[in-house]
């Protein structure tokens, strides 16, 4: 029975998901816009806001916590210099969740994750645009 158990497993084992959650966070910091599953969008969305938090404090500590949760250097320094002072004056709510189309293979709904200034971002270095 899984009485009071919050998360969802995935299918997977306990390491099996750290890595899992591990590289979403990883590409999402990397690219900082990443389509997966409504249900992988949904529990990497909290890990992901606690990130950029720490990245917002920006100090030795908080980046050795970041570097706990995410192995990954180039990463994290993404998240400490260029994703996190874009949220400075902001206290939460960064990322944003949209629901877009369900996979064909086995009907998956998937949906894209992308921080909240992502459009912004994009229409005013003009790459990607679509005309």
């Amino acid at each position: 029975m899984r009485h009071r158990v919050k998360k969802k497993h995935f299918g997977r084992t306990t390491n099996q998901r750290k890595a899992l959650f591990r590289n979403l966070l990883v590409n999402l910091f990397i690219h900082e816009r990443i389509e997966t599953t409504v249900a992988k969008a949904k529990a990497i969305r909290s890990m992901a806001e606690k990130m950029v938090t720490l990245g917002k404090r920006g100090d030795l500590h908080a980046k050795r916590i970041a570097l706990s949760y995410v192995p990954n250097r180039a990463a994290v320094s993404k998240l400490f210099s260029e994703i996190a002072p874009r949220f400075a004056d902001r206290n939460g709510g960064y990322l944003r969740i949209v629901r877009t189309r369900n996979r064909l293979k086995d009907q998956a709904p998937l949906a894209v994750i992308e921080f909240i200034d992502y459009e912004e971002r994009k229409a005013e270095t003009g790459k990607g645009a679509k005309s």
